[in-house]
């Protein structure tokens, strides 16, 4: 069998702006292959780019006038030639919440909602187009991943659109309407007795074994800088200006540091003003909380926990770039925050009451951490605040049986609804 870490040798020159991968701890370079840890030191490797070639290359009006999706960044983003999947992928709105800023006493307020992302409603369709793209690239015909849910869906999608084969592996206690949003592509679906931490040291167990692409695993390092476009988009739908405070609910821990990176490269191309103000908060469920646990606590690592969440697509209790989450919340004078369960189904109801958006329980985090900034202080009611609502409600639907009232039963006579309804007007 083939070795799946090294399927074809990559030519970087079909893409000078990408340079290589380095390590985050001792800064070797590798390869642009299918890798991911360093052989020294088993540190993650993440994408070095040549800024100087591309800022001769990127500026406002080239991204204005590229495709309506995130692949109007992709001279930023690491795939050596044209993009081949996830081409409607981004965009999303950029929502200014001013009902949800009076509920909360923020004037400022707004709401980045991948709740309508494309094509499987969660802002994972952002780094599966990048990691699809880059894959394809490399030369693999069989994507993969371990995933609480969105992520396999949006696998699923993507493989689909492609023509690959496809594996996903997801924990047997999934929330049904993720499970149906993989079957229904027709991978082969792999639910594993265990928590998400089970099922993905499983999988780097099988893609040593199989030439395959796992997305979160081989190809991590492409696939997490799709992240980053949401710190592009927000900069560019807030008229090229860096907000002030952003909230981002922590799972892995790698979407709150690409935000934050996006932000910085963006400032570092001149594409923005600098914004010293930027602070970076998390927002964590209790049930499942080691970043949080690691904030208030002081220290600088991260212990590993069993997840007992309703909020399914943030459980992972031994998050893997839950240390450089917790970096960058400090370097931007950020704070963590948790939310027990109640408060996340509260959180879920007050955006969908207020700004009409219903999100899955992880938007529900964000929003329910996002008030208790507000009401601490920690956000001034005034500074240009970001809130990330990355899923749509629809596929944890489960989460709000017995919270919400009920539909009023009537017959079917006007004298009953006014006996009933009792409409004020």
């Amino acid at each position: 069998m083939s070795n799946p870490s090294v399927p074809i040798q990559s030519d970087p020159s079909a893409h000078s702006g990408v340079k290589a991968l380095k390590c985050r701890e001792c800064g070797r370079r590798y390869e642009l292959l299918a890798i991911h840890v360093c052989e020294f030191c088993f540190g993650p490797l993440e994408v070095e780019y040549d800024y100087e070639v591309i800022g001769r290359k990127i500026s406002r009006k080239s991204i204005e006038a590229g495709p309506v999706s995130l692949w109007r960044y992709k001279d930023l983003l690491p795939v050596l030639g044209e993009p081949t999947a996830g081409l409607h992928a981004g965009m999303t709105p950029l929502v200014r919440a001013d009902r949800l800023g009076r509920a909360l006493g923020l004037k400022n307020l707004y709401v980045k909602n991948d709740t309508v992302n494309h094509p499987t409603l969660s802002f994972k369709d952002r780094v599966v187009a990048v990691a699809t793209t880059r894959a394809r690239e490399l030369g693999f015909t069989t994507i993969a991943c371990a995933s609480t849910g969105n992520l396999a869906n949006s696998v699923s999608a993507h493989a689909a659109s492609c023509g690959m084969e496809c594996f996903v592996f997801i924990p047997h206690d999934l929330e049904a309407g993720k499970v149906l949003g993989n079957l229904i592509y027709k991978p082969t679906v792999v639910s594993v007795k265990g928590t998400y931490d089970d099922v993905n040291r499983l999988c780097s167990e099988i893609g040593a074994e199989y030439p395959w692409a796992f997305v979160n695993i081989n190809i991590r390092p492409y696939y997490a800088e799709g992240s980053k476009s949401l710190a592009f988009e927000t900069a560019e739908q807030l008229g090229w200006r860096v907000p002030d405070q952003v909230v981002v609910p922590i799972a892995s821990g790698s979407l709150l540091t690409k935000i934050w990176k996006g932000f910085h490269e963006f400032t570092r191309l001149g594409l923005v003003d600098e914004n010293p103000l930027l602070k970076v908060n998390g927002a964590q469920a209790s049930g499942c909380s080691p970043v949080y646990q690691a904030y208030v606590s002081g220290k600088n690592h991260i212990v590993p926990v069993r997840p007992n969440t309703i909020a399914k697509s943030l459980a992972i209790g031994n998050p893997a770039d839950g240390f450089y989450a917790l970096d960058v919340v400090g370097k931007s004078g950020g704070q963590v925050e948790q939310a027990t369960d109640s408060e996340i189904i509260d959180g879920m109801k007050l955006l969908a009451e207020t700004e009409g958006i219903f999100a899955e329980t992880a938007g529900g985090v964000t929003v329910a951490c996002l008030k208790k900034l507000a009401e601490k202080g920690a956000i001034r009611p005034d500074e240009l605040t970001v809130a990330y609502i990355t899923g749509n409600g629809l596929k944890t639907m489960e989460a709000l049986a017995g919270s919400l009232s009920q539909p009023v039963s009537i017959d079917p006579n006007l004298s009953s609804f006014r006996q009933i309804v009792n409409p004020k007007s």
